[in-house]
C-alpha cells in the first residue's frame, strides 16, 4: 500500500504544509499545477488536472490537505474536487479507478476544532466516488505552530492504523508514516 498527500493551500509553506511534512508522505502541491475551474462545456483537456489524476491514481491511499478557510476547504482544493466531475462525465475509466481507494483529510485552522461542515464535503465526495474514508486529523493553529501539537496530530493521521500493520510486515509495499 502506498500513500500520497495532495496539498491545497494558498501558502505552500504554511501550517498545512508543515503538517504534511510531519506526517511524511510524498506530497504534491496544487500550487504547482495549472488546474482550471470546472466548465460544463468542455472535458477539461488542456490543463494539468488529468495528468495529476493519473499520477494520484498510482497510489492506494490519498490524503487531502487543506487549511480551514471560512468554514470550508481552500479554493485550490475546491477547484480540484470540482474537477473530479470531468472524471464522471468525460473520463469515466479514470474516475472508476478511484473506487476502493482509501482517502483521508488533514487540516489546519485558527479554531479549537474544525466545524462539522468542513469535513462533510470530503466525506460525502469520497462516499459518492466509492472511496473508503478514513477520517480527518486537525491541527489548531490559533497560537501559531506548536511543535508538540503538530507531532501529536501528525501521529494521529487518518492512515495511522495501516502503518501498524505495515510495520509488522503485513504489507510489503507500504510507505512509512
Amino acid at each position: 500500500m502506498n500513500t500520497i498527500t495532495l496539498l491545497g493551500s494558498a501558502r505552500g509553506n504554511g501550517y498545512t504544509a508543515a503538517l504534511c511534512e510531519a506526517i511524511g508522505f510524498k506530497t504534491l502541491n496544487l500550487n504547482d499545477y495549472h488546474i482550471r475551474h470546472y466548465d460544463y462545456r468542455s472535458d477539461g483537456v488542456g490543463d494539468d488536472f488529468l495528468p495529476l489524476m493519473e499520477r494520484l491514481l498510482r497510489y492506494d491511499r490519498i490524503l487531502l490537505a487543506s487549511p480551514l478557510y471560512w468554514y470550508s476547504m481552500s479554493g485550490q482544493m475546491k477547484v480540484f474536487l470540482d474537477r473530479i466531475t470531468d472524471l464522471l462525465d468525460h473520463h469515466k475509466a479514470l474516475g472508476r479507478q478511484l473506487r476502493g481507494k482509501a482517502a483521508g483529510v488533514i487540516a489546519t485552522g485558527g479554531a479549537a476544532q474544525a466545524p462539522a461542515c468542513f469535513e462533510e464535503p470530503f466525506r460525502l465526495t469520497f462516499a459518492y466516488l466509492g472511496m473508503h474514508y478514513q477520517g480527518m486529523s486537525y491541527l489548531d493553529t490559533q497560537q501559531g505552530l506548536d511543535q508538540a501539537a503538530l507531532a501529536k496530530v501528525a501521529a494521529a493521521h487518518p492512515f495511522k492504523a495501516d502503518y501498524a500493520l505495515a510495520s509488522k510486515g503485513k504489507w510489503a509495499n507500504s510507505t512509512p508514516a
